[in-house]
């Protein structure tokens, strides 16, 4: 492997390998990451400044990736894939969004979590393996829709949907207020309450959905940045599945979630971040060392406030790189390199046992690309603020991290009730009551107060029974 890195055949314009941590991959993930990069050099960067101006959904890259073999990154070989682990993941978001397209990235990191939701329960379901084999053969875009109007970022808590049982199969019932790829992909994982749902809004399932049943209206989506994922609303209503639709057993979302979907989501969309903070640095290399100030006859480049900025954000986001590859190292090691026969056994959640370490990684990439990518603004000045340059379109697809769900906010908020009151305190789904609050309010209330609180709970006692 060659040590230099190359565009369109020549020497790259922005860092080189030595500024990237190469030793996390082994021989065949370099030369994957190399055949990558002059992919995103030759179409994938061309065509993200494209999906920017007009929103078009970048299904020229995916076709381009499935060539590679990409759309198949995590699938076992015996199935058509290329059977690779959490880092190649990992790595192949963050080049996607570094060199070429940060909505393909986006767009990629959803397929990967459906692709992981279908592996983690496709051992005995012959319609979810068919899809698996065919992902790359005729380009199937996977997605997944979590999100609901009524809970926003909350996405665990589907209020707006559910699904019944319909003879032998289901009818399923989804409202999703951001669905990535939504309208475009070919397939869909979807998350409701399930079937015989009683109230208890930690009883979810999942389901396999066909994009020939989905209601979305593209032309709606209007987004800040990662304009070509085009993440607007979608509908299932009342489609009737076959009963091999169903992903896993009744019930098994919870799971779902915490095995498969949340650490690859938090994996993928981190590396994603840190792709598009990194490609801003490449972008202010490139404009400082070339841009001279012919009054002074400096380059932008030899300021020192300029090398401060730059110096800066390298050793941030490699911070936030090196923590990434970290969490992709340890959920490798917990599946034996992302070995998915061990999930024969509906009890095996190993990666679950990480979930409050992806949190942290999640918040800090997105938290850094913020920051990023207005200090590479101001490093390349006026001529950064226009758009030929690409820190306008980076630094707007970057803003999207920290509102994405889970938000910084939520997930901040997880760390820290999680390590001072236990994760029993997280309370996902509304259930435990806060006996401390509860008794200091009821102690401000006067007697007729009191009173008048006995009655409305007698009041709404009875009519649960009745």
């Amino acid at each position: 492997m060659s040590s230099t890195k190359t565009w369109g055949g020549e020497e790259f314009w922005g860092l080189g390998f030595e500024w990237d941590p190469q030793w996390v991959l082994n021989d065949a993930q370099k030369a994957l990451q190399a055949r990558l990069i002059e992919l995103c050099a030759a179409t994938m960067r061309d065509n993200a400044i494209e999906s920017d101006k007009t929103y078009t959904y970048p299904r020229k890259n995916f076709e381009a990736m499935a060539e590679l073999g990409l759309l198949g990154l995590l699938v076992p070989k015996e199935l058509g894939g290329l059977g690779e682990s959490h880092t190649c993941a990992a790595m192949v978001v963050e080049t996607i969004a570094r060199y070429g397209c940060p909505s393909t990235a986006m767009c990629y990191t959803m397929h990967l979590g459906a692709t992981a939701a279908a592996l983690l329960r496709h051992h005995d379901n012959a319609r979810l393996t068919d899809i698996l084999k065919r992902l790359d053969k005729d380009v199937l875009i996977g997605t997944l829709s979590y999100s609901d109007p009524e809970t926003g970022s909350h996405f665990w808590y589907p209020i707006s949907s559910k699904a019944e049982r319909h003879g032998d199969g289901w009818k399923v019932f989804k409202k999703a207020s951001w669905t990535t790829s939504g309208g475009f992909a070919d397939w869909y994982i979807v998350q409701t309450t399930s079937p015989d749902f009683a109230g208890d809004y930690s009883d979810l399932s999942c389901f396999l959905i066909p994009a020939d049943a989905v209601k979305s209206d593209p032309s709606s989506w209007d987004g800040l940045g990662l304009r070509g994922n085009q993440s607007g609303p979608i509908e299932v209503n009342g489609v009737v599945l076959p009963k091999d639709a169903l992903v896993g057993p009744t019930g098994d979302g919870a799971r779902s979630n915490d095995e498969a979907v949340d650490p690859f989501f938090l994996l993928c969309s981190s590396s994603c971040w840190n792709g598009i903070a990194l490609g801003v640095i490449d972008i202010a290399k490139r404009h400082t060392t070339r841009k001279t100030h012919n009054d002074v006859g400096m380059r932008v480049a030899d300021y020192p406030t300029i090398q401060d900025y730059v110096g800066e954000a390298i050793m941030d986001t490699n911070a936030s790189r090196a923590f990434v590859f970290q969490m992709a190292k340890a959920l490798d090691d917990v599946t034996n390199g992302c070995d998915w026969s061990v999930h024969t056994d509906l009890d095996a959640l190993p990666r679950a046992t990480l979930l409050h370490w992806m949190w942290q990684v999640k918040f800090m990439a997105a938290k850094n690309v913020a920051h990023v990518t207005d200090k590479m603004l101001h490093a390349c000045g006026g001529t950064g603020f226009r758009p030929a340059l690409q820190i306008e379109r980076y630094l707007r697809d970057g803003k999207a991290g920290w509102v994405m769900g889970p938000t910084n906010e939520v997930l901040r908020q997880f760390v820290g009730k999680a390590s001072l009151l236990g994760f029993g305190s997280l309370d996902y789904w509304n259930k435990s009551v806060n006996h401390r609050v509860l008794d200091n309010e009821i102690k401000k209330l006067d007697a007729e107060g009191r009173r008048q609180l006995a009655e409305k709970l007698l009041a709404d006692d009875k009519q649960k029974v009745a």
